[in-house]
């Protein structure tokens, strides 16, 4: 064996080993597109979506309610007088609103008012057709009212 031979069989091993890498079998990897597919691109969506909706359902702001059984105390409005909401049952001399269908007052078992949501005029609660514009407004009383507990506004100071 002379010194040619040796370099040429040298070059040859490099170039095999070099075509494995230049030439690669193009059969082979196109089979293994949908692999890569599915844990390059579809595995990392479905985990960030899996960690994403998590991460919502631990830290998503939740209302916080009272239940409320009974009469309440009216709002106060600018002029120091009570405020009485349209619709619903109210006692002018204790200032409490009760809730839709209760006909008298609790504390001083006087006839309850009610304010026509149409043509706003004041009426007696045990009278269900609104004298002025006609309005029937019968409320089937419900054993549960919800109110929200009075908090800061959402949105914080930039609300504000």
């Amino acid at each position: 064996m002379n010194i040619v031979d040796v370099l040429n069989q040298l070059w040859t091993t490099i170039l095999d080993v070099t075509a494995l890498f230049v030439i690669p079998d193009w059969t082979f990897i196109i089979g293994l597109l949908p692999v890569v597919v599915l844990l390059g691109l579809v595995a990392p969506y479905l985990t960030g979506l899996a960690l994403g909706t998590g991460a919502y359902l631990v830290t998503k702001p939740r209302v916080k309610v009272t239940l409320e059984e009974g009469p309440r105390v009216a709002e106060i409005g600018p002029g120091g007088e009570p405020v009485f909401p349209v619709g619903l049952p109210h006692c002018r001399r204790d200032s409490l609103v009760y809730p839709p269908g209760t006909l008298r007052c609790e504390r001083c078992h006087d006839e309850l008012a009610v304010i026509c949501p149409m043509c706003s005029l004041g009426r007696s609660a045990l009278v269900d057709t609104c004298t002025n514009c006609g309005l029937v407004l019968k409320v089937i009383p419900r054993a549960v009212a919800v109110r929200t507990t009075p908090g800061p506004k959402p949105g914080g100071a930039a609300v504000a």
